[in-house]
């Protein structure tokens, strides 16, 4: 039985305010959470309401208990942009099965977007808006294989490979850890700061521990328009623009990566329909360049129909081709088979809703979460696409390169 929000309704108030800073700059030592893109986004600090599901259900007991805790409150919003009113942040896990999922509606959140800023305050808070001392870095920090080494994980890679060539699944995501270890307690800031200004491009969050650098959005909310990002197929760049541009070319006639992409938008099709009155795909994929890797990407939009919030559907979308396979059932159980790792909420739905129910939910990629036990350690995780004609080698390349910003991020 789910915790019940408190029947006193919670007076929540939106406000402009003058430019205070940097979002993540303004967020505290401990406990910040983070939703930005290129300097706009939301930051919220402290806890007016948590709540932590398990289960296969976990996103329905989400929305039902949501549903709840809006109805105990009374909104004053003088503002009226996406991420304005009353907001939550939450973190679900890949697997419902096998870690939890979280909720939390923070005492405070102060947002930008379009040149307006404004600030959201939960049970009467009074924040101080300002810039806070830097993040002292990470010291010496050290990285490890975690639940594989990389023989034993191209071991898995090539498992995969024959079972998709025997026929038994089209697609498999495996995924692949990493334990980076500093020798003082990470302060979430520092790398969240060296993310954001290396990958501009990309979402970057923090959420009770999880955080990174998603290029991946699952599904965008607004006003009925539902929008998803998706990305399958991928090549490290080289640093070399002509290269590049090569590669870029290569990648756009590439029968693997164009299969392996195919699955991805696809799936998000068939989620979407389900709930959408027309669901508008691109004839063919575009490559969107990263700093470090480059990827074929496709945005799926769609009309709801039905008054889906974004949970429900996300609850519809996850797991998607692009982190499980397909067909999904067959993936998600060889991925339990075969991964030999618990992925926690790495690959799962990860974002904020409104009252409303629109909201912005990415996939937890290129992330690493914090050891809630020891705050030196971070877990890096990275996955790859597998299909009939992958090779082990190049596979593991390919996670390499999606562990770089993690790696970098943690660097002094």
């Amino acid at each position: 039985m789910l915790p019940a929000p408190s029947v006193d309704l919670l007076k929540v108030s939106t406000v402009p305010v003058d430019d205070p800073g940097p979002l993540l700059a303004l967020l505290p030592a401990h406990g910040g959470l983070a939703w930005t893109l290129g300097g706009e986004g939301l930051v919220g600090w402290g806890e007016a309401a948590r709540v932590e599901l398990t289960g296969p259900d976990r996103f329905a007991q989400a929305q039902a208990w949501w549903d709840r805790f809006v109805a105990g409150t009374d909104v004053h919003d003088e503002v009226g942009l996406p991420g304005t009113g009353l907001v939550a942040f939450g973190s679900f896990a890949f697997d419902g099965d096998a870690a939890s999922s979280v909720l939390i509606v923070p005492d405070v959140v102060v947002g930008h977007r379009d040149g307006t800023w404004w600030v959201t305050t939960v049970g009467g808070a009074s924040p101080e808006l300002r810039v806070q001392a830097a993040p002292l870095p990470p010291q010496q920090v050290s990285f490890a294989d975690g639940a594989r080494s990389s023989t034993a994980w191209m071991a898995v890679v090539a498992d995969a490979v024959r079972r998709i060539e025997a026929g038994e699944v089209d697609k498999v995501v495996l995924a692949r850890d990493v334990e980076a270890l500093s020798s003082t307690p990470v302060d979430v800031r520092w790398p969240l700061q060296r993310l954001a200004g290396s990958y501009p491009g990309c979402w970057t969050f923090s959420v009770d521990g999880l955080l990174g650098a998603t290029p991946e959005m699952l599904v965008r909310l607004r006003d009925g328009v539902a929008t998803s990002r998706v990305l399958a197929g991928t090549l490290r760049r080289s640093g070399d623009a002509n290269q590049d541009l090569r590669q870029s070319e290569s990648l756009t006639r590439s029968i693997k990566d164009i299969e392996e992409h195919g699955y991805g938008v696809r799936s998000v099709a068939d989620a979407l329909a389900l709930h959408c009155t027309t669901v508008d795909v691109p004839a063919a994929p575009f490559v969107l360049e990263l700093p470090n890797v480059m990827h074929l990407a496709s945005d799926v939009t769609g009309t709801v129909a039905d008054g889906a919030t974004s949970l429900e559907l996300v609850a519809s979308l996850h797991p998607s081709a692009a982190v499980c396979g397909t067909p999904t059932a067959v993936a998600l159980g060889l991925i339990r088979q075969l991964e030999g790792l618990t992925r926690g909420r790495y690959a799962g739905p990860v974002g904020w809703l409104d009252a409303s129910g629109d909201g912005e939910w990415g996939i937890a990629l290129r992330c690493g979460a914090v050891d809630p036990d020891d705050p030196r350690r971070v877990r890096l995780f990275a996955g790859c696409g597998i299909v009939a004609g992958s090779e082990p080698v190049r596979e593991l390349a390919e996670s390499t390169a999606k562990l770089v910003p993690m790696r970098d991020a943690l660097q002094p």
